[in-house]
């Protein structure tokens, strides 16, 4: 077997080699003798059955792993040739040629290894910004928000009409064509308005009623609307108001910080103003970061470094982007796409640079997280998802499942050093 190794770049190498028929032969009876050893064939002492039979019942299959044990092998010496670490290869290996011959089969197969390159001179370009402060108006709304939300609903003393950001309780009942439909009636049903928790039109119309009104209103269910039977179609609802309930905002005072710093007795309304100062400065930061700093931050360090790409993994991420851009197709243009592969071919050439750039940052950021000593566990992995399926209202374990199962925690991982890393560069406090 005749193998050469040309290196293609600092990340890449081209492994060429001939298997002669001779190996392929040498395979089949090897792996035909040890197959033999394990078989129980009718009329053969199990273990004792022999190689023509094997290779009779199983040739075409023992072909094909005696071919792929003679390409590993092959790559095994190329690997070995070109003095590559089994540790540093990236990825499957891309086939450029699989020939069979008469007398042998020629190969050519390129290996992807893990780039090295120098970190030398990060410091340089990272970006500077000025840090955002919380004005005291800013700090006064915010506070006056608080309240607001912490402020529970009150009937009115006085007789007048609904106001948005009322909270209404009234008796309805709907009907279409003249027929009451299933789940459309309820009695002292809590209903707040601008809530958005009825049909569009609904809380629209609720707005200047009075204290017993009966009122009848005329809306449209969304074409959308989960009940197929209903969706579309003109609907008279029949509301009666039985009561009308405001928030009366809280005081903000010592009192009200001690509720909201909950488990600080001595909590005062200063150190209530200190901490609703630092959440907008911080959530102003995070806006800068996620806008500015960070996308400027990774251009600066693609455009800093150079250095080859395993085509492998760039291929990989080119396949990401056109599976990404498929599923905002539709099915004419994805036929469209099938019936003329050289389309597939220019939109892959158009994605090329931004997946290049894509990966060029992910080593970087590998590298550079590895000499700022920055690292993710899985249980700092673990509590994103449980926050994020919380804040939507879905299971955690199902979405960790979901992750799972669908490869998804490395790029989790990957984002979350990833912050990391430039939250120390720029100085930040996430």
């Amino acid at each position: 077997m005749k193998v050469t190794v040309n290196k293609i770049d600092n990340a890449n190498v081209l492994v060429s080699g001939t298997i002669e028929n001779s190996v392929i032969a040498q395979n089949v009876d090897k792996l035909a003798a040890k197959a033999g050893k394990e078989m129980k064939v009718d009329g053969f002492r199990k273990g004792k059955v022999p190689a023509h039979v094997v290779k009779k019942m199983h040739g075409e299959k023992l072909v094909q792993d005696a071919e792929g044990e003679a390409l590993r092998d092959l790559m095994d010496q190329g690997v070995k040739e070109a003095g590559i670490n089994a540790s540093e290869i990236l990825g499957q290996p891309i086939f450029k040629k699989y020939e069979k011959t008469d007398a042998a089969i020629n190969v050519e197969v390129e290996i992807s290894t893990r780039p090295n390159f120098d970190t030398k001179g990060y410091e340089e370009i990272i970006p500077t910004f000025e840090q955002p402060a919380a004005s005291s108006e800013e700090i006064e709304e915010r506070l006056q928000s608080l309240a607001s939300a912490q402020a529970p609903f009150q009937k009115i003393k006085r007789k007048r009409m609904v106001k948005d950001g009322d909270m209404t309780v009234i008796d309805f009942e709907g009907f279409v064509d003249g027929v009451a439909f299933a789940g459309g009636k309820a009695e002292k049903f809590s209903l707040k308005i601008g809530s958005g928790q009825f049909i569009p039109g609904f809380e629209e119309q609720i707005i200047g009623m009075q204290y017993e009104e009966e009122k009848t209103i005329k809306v449209t269910f969304p074409e959308t609307y989960q009940a197929k039977d209903l969706a579309g179609k003109e609907a008279e609802f029949k509301v009666k108001l039985h009561e009308i309930q405001e928030q009366v905002p809280a005081a903000v005072d010592d009192e009200f910080a001690k509720k909201m710093l909950q488990g600080d007795e001595n909590a005062t309304l200063e150190m209530l103003k200190e901490k609703v100062k630092d959440q907008i400065v911080a959530e102003k930061v995070s806006k800068i970061y996620n806008d500015e700093l960070k996308p400027k931050l990774i251009e600066a360090l693609v455009e800093k470094f150079d250095f080859a790409l395993p085509s492998n993994i760039v291929e990989q991420e080119i396949d990401a982007k056109i599976n990404e851009k498929a599923r905002a197709m539709s099915q004419e243009e994805l036929n469209d796409f099938k019936e003329h592969p050289e389309k597939v071919e220019a939109l892959r050439d158009e994605v090329r640079k931004d997946a290049a750039d894509s990966v060029k940052a992910t080593f970087i950021v590998d590298a550079l997280a590895k000499k700022e000593e920055i690292s993710v566990n899985d249980q700092e992995v673990t509590q994103v998802i449980y926050y994020e399926a919380m804040m939507h209202g879905q299971n955690p374990q199902e979405m960790i499942k979901y992750y799972q199962k669908n490869n998804l925690l490395p790029a989790i991982k990957m984002g979350m050093i990833e912050d990391k890393l430039f939250s120390k560069l720029l100085g930040l406090h996430q």
